[in-house]
């Protein structure tokens, strides 16, 4: 149907597989999400499905919210993203954890955390300057440009600014249990974003012989 779905990113755990060793991994409430659309190559120049996650009333809607959502015949949510589309689909029909599977592996999207207006040891590991006999370098970015040429500052320079609040894809996650009664997928490590964030899962673009969990 679907090469994803949406969730909510609920914290981190650990859990114990064979031999008692400990692994950490992250909670998602993945789903349910409903097709509100399906985009087909004929019509759209692209195949694609339109899932929405976390239903909300009308009165939360825009107009045009309202529109597209009673075209489908579904109430309003909150969120809506495209996924690549698999076989046949249908509108209004229901997309849930079971999606996933334990072993597969999965990519997650998300809004990393913000940090703010950070230095430059933060923000690009600078290693800094002496801390002692009066050095009076120690966490400075140093020279960022030339004197009389070019007389200016280059592109690029890594330097400080704001931190975090990009969007960002974790590659390769092994899905360790999938609750579909209860809608929860536990990924082996971490997810991009704070607690209650939305997160989009898709199945890993990259074979599971070429990720860093398939090599232990």
């Amino acid at each position: 149907m679907t090469s994803g779905l949406l969730g909510h990113k609920l914290g981190m755990a650990q859990i114990f597989v064979q031999g008692g060793r400990m692994v950490p991994v992250t909670v998602i409430e993945a789903g349910p999400c409903r097709v509100a659309q399906v985009k087909t190559v004929e019509r759209d120049g692209y195949a694609a499905v339109q899932l929405s996650f976390d239903e909300v009333p009308d009165r939360k809607l825009s107009k045009a919210a309202k529109g597209h959502f009673s075209k489908a015949q579904l109430p309003g949510f909150r969120h809506v993203r495209e996924f690549r589309a698999n076989g046949e689909n249908q509108i209004g029909a229901t997309v849930k954890a079971d999606l996933f599977s334990k072993g597969e592996h999965v990519d997650v999207t998300g809004i990393s955390k913000g940090k703010g207006f950070q230095g430059v040891m933060k923000r690009h590991h600078f290693h800094g300057g002496p801390r002692t006999h009066g050095s009076m370098f120690h966490r400075a970015p140093g020279s960022i440009g030339s004197s009389s040429s070019p007389s200016r500052v280059w592109k690029n320079m890594k330097m400080a600014g704001h931190m975090g609040s990009v969007r960002v894809t974790t590659q390769g996650l092994e899905v360790m249990e999938v609750r579909s009664e209860e809608n929860l997928i536990f990924l082996r490590g971490s997810v991009p974003g704070s607690r209650g964030s939305v997160v989009m899962i898709q199945k890993s673009k990259k074979t599971a012989s070429g990720d860093r969990h398939a090599k232990r």
